[in-house]
């Protein structure tokens, strides 16, 4: 099979919508400096009143999450959509792939819809499910295809976690990695890990977790022939790491963290497992973005925090625990660039057209795609005993 790459396009200037999947909403997109906004969301939201149950995923705008019914990580969410079987529309203020997994957890009756079509991951578009396929070939080519379970990070697309579930494989978490991980390892005799698509949740899980070396763990790049690799280099390999990464946790830097720990040497550093291997071997503590939201509301009154995850949620961190001095680990203003499409006049546009009747961006996985990423998720959720948050 080839890989057609993605055409790379001017900035504010054409659209591919095999990549894209559309950047315009169909009607007339409130303006934002319309005054009314809220009032119009809570209108709409109250007159849809229990038919409707919204979203909010914890890296959205402050804007967006007054509005949300629940907030949290991906997973979460869509089992708390799961948990509504009642809601007619799951209006997911979160991005594509989380919209999904709500489509595939929630009944074939309820409707989810995604306020702004073009609030996609970077890193689940850097595994498409034709260069996972072609991957999977070279390791059957390499002769070890059957020694390998493929592991799929829930930041994935839903044709991706079907993918595991047809090839014995399974979904992960930040949360739950090191355990999905070790049920892996458990699956075949000399068994190998295919991990995708951030390197380095699997990497840190592997090394820190799992005490594995980095020597154990080779990166296939799928913009390479055969990844980068040879078939030695593969059969040598206990962890094939996807070449793909966050594009705000993969900013946060080591030299941040001695800049900070020189100014103020009381500083703990909090820092989302999604990081470089570098920042996490200096960071003070790891975790989810659960994690990372409870080791905070549990810190004592004068401690000092550098987190390295979203901005978003980190400046409403910081708001909400005054006492507390909580900083960005990078030097600049980074938010995500995707998670922020949502806006107040995409949900208010949103909300008001399932007011009038219209279903606009609806978010729908075919049969056969759910059906393979149920078996994944299914057997993530089977691990007995543990964590199943982000």
């Amino acid at each position: 099979m080839t890989t057609v790459d993605l055409q790379l396009l001017p900035l504010g200037r054409g659209t591919d919508p095999n990549s894209e999947r559309g950047v315009d909403c169909p009607g007339d997109l409130p303006p934002v400096s319309d005054p009314t906004l809220v009032a119009r969301a809570r209108a709409a939201k109250e007159a849809l009143g229990s038919r409707v149950f919204i979203l909010g995923h914890h890296y959205q705008r402050d804007e967006v999450i007054e509005f949300a019914d629940v907030t949290g990580d991906s997973f979460k969410l869509a089992r708390d959509a799961a948990a509504r079987p009642d809601a007619e529309f799951i209006v997911f203020c979160g991005v594509h792939f989380m919209a999904e997994s709500a489509d595939i957890l929630t009944g074939p009756e309820q409707r989810v819809i995604l306020p702004d079509m073009a609030a996609g991951c970077s890193m689940a578009d850097m595994a498409r499910l034709s260069q996972v396929e072609d991957c999977w070939d070279a390791l059957a080519e390499a002769g070890i295809a059957d020694s390998v379970v493929p592991v799929t990070y829930m930041n994935s697309s839903a044709d991706i976690k079907a993918f595991c579930g047809k090839h014995d494989g399974v979904v992960c978490t930040s949360s739950n990695a090191q355990s999905t991980l070790e049920w892996a390892f458990e699956q075949k005799p000399n068994a190998k890990i295919l991990f995708f698509p951030d390197q380095h949740l699997g990497r840190n899980t592997a090394v820190l977790q799992l005490g594995l070396s980095l020597d154990d763990c080779v990166v296939w790049n799928p913009l390479l022939p055969n990844g980068g690799l040879t078939n030695d280099q593969l059969r040598a390999a206990t962890m094939i790491l996807w070449k793909g990464h966050c594009s705000v946790h993969g900013r946060f830097s080591a030299d941040v963290i001695d800049d900070l720990r020189a100014a103020d040497p009381s500083i703990k550093i909090l820092v989302h497992p999604e990081c470089t291997h570098d920042v996490v071997l200096k960071a003070d503590l790891v975790g989810s973005t659960e994690f990372i939201i409870k080791t905070i509301e549990a810190a004592p009154a004068g401690t000092s925090w550098a987190i390295g995850t979203e901005l978003n949620l980190v400046q409403r961190l910081a708001r909400q625990h005054p006492d507390k001095k909580i900083a960005f680990l990078d030097r600049t203003v980074c938010y995500c660039a995707t998670m922020n499409r949502i806006d107040l006049p995409h949900l208010v546009w949103a909300l008001e057209n399932l007011v009038a009747g219209n279903v606009v961006n609806q978010i729908q996985v075919d049969a056969d795609t759910e059906h393979w990423a149920k078996v994944a998720l299914q057997r993530m959720l089977d691990l007995p005993g543990k964590s199943h948050r982000d």
